[in-house]
């Protein structure tokens, strides 16, 4: 079946406006694909958003980029049932040009930058500035990024611009698939940790540092599209309706990320 993309839009758009004024018209379940950027702000937004509309979420979670199962670019490869994916813009850009997503049905959602963490009760180090940062980064024994948007910036960038690279490279630990490198920073896998501020947030046992130095901040953009294939398109859009809606904005903020306001 060819789909017209603005019809398509306009279609899904409205029954998900319909049903945030009426209720939900039927309870549905909703594939989700997701940044782990997102985790945190959604143990908030996922039951709100069920509550509001009726629908269930299952959400599939998994970096923007890299080669490991979980990876979103591999489940999206796979197969994997999928009504609505999250993750970093130029990643599902390239997704939408395989023909996955709806190219009119992408949505800017957040700003996300990358910060700093170490284990619980450890001494939080000064990386508030370049020169401190990179002190910080040649101190540790051991830092950890993940495969995704975050840990491409941080070997094939900053450890570049920091003029680090061939030193980082015997403390590097790379962490794969969904796991959040807050985690293996909690187990004691790094003594330094690098990823997304939400991302780092999102984990009890560690405490978060700050962000990287403006001069060396990556801030990425997570965009949200319906899948070409969607089998419940009307609560995907839903969802994404809902996550540029005030309350959700407020949820976003507080877990370290930046609404995008739409522009004017």
């Amino acid at each position: 079946m060819i789909i017209n993309q603005a019809n398509f839009r306009r279609a899904v758009l409205c029954t998900a406006f319909i049903s945030s004024l009426s209720g939900a018209v039927y309870a549905a379940d909703v594939h989700v694909l997701a940044t782990g950027a997102l985790s945190a702000a959604f143990r908030e937004l996922a039951p709100a958003y069920e509550q509001q509309t009726g629908n269930h979420l299952i959400i599939s979670w998994g970096p923007s980029y890299g080669t490991s199962p979980d990876a979103l670019p591999m489940r999206i490869r796979s197969g994997e049932a999928m009504d609505v994916c999250l993750m970093i813009r130029p990643a599902l850009d390239e997704q939408i040009r395989k023909g996955k997503f709806v190219p009119d049905t992408r949505v800017d959602i957040v700003a996300s930058r990358i910060g700093v963490a170490v284990q619980a009760g450890m001494p939080k180090p000064d990386v508030s500035s370049v020169d401190k940062l990179r002190d910080t980064l040649l101190a540790a024994r051991s830092v950890a990024f993940s495969e995704g948007a975050s840990g491409t910036y941080i070997t094939e960038t900053l450890f570049e611009k920091l003029g680090i690279a061939d030193q980082m490279k015997a403390r590097s630990v790379q962490i794969k698939g969904k796991e959040l490198v807050g985690t293996a920073l909690k187990r004691g896998d790094a003594e330094l940790g690098l990823q997304q501020i939400s991302e780092l947030r999102a984990i009890d046992g560690i405490e978060y540092v700050g962000p990287l130095p403006e001069a060396v901040q990556k801030t990425s953009i997570v965009s949200a599209a319906l899948a070409a294939n969607a089998k419940e398109p009307a609560g995907a859009a839903a969802l994404i309706s809902y996550l540029k809606t005030p309350a959700a904005s407020a949820v976003l903020e507080k877990t370290g990320l930046d609404p995008v306001q739409p522009a004017r």
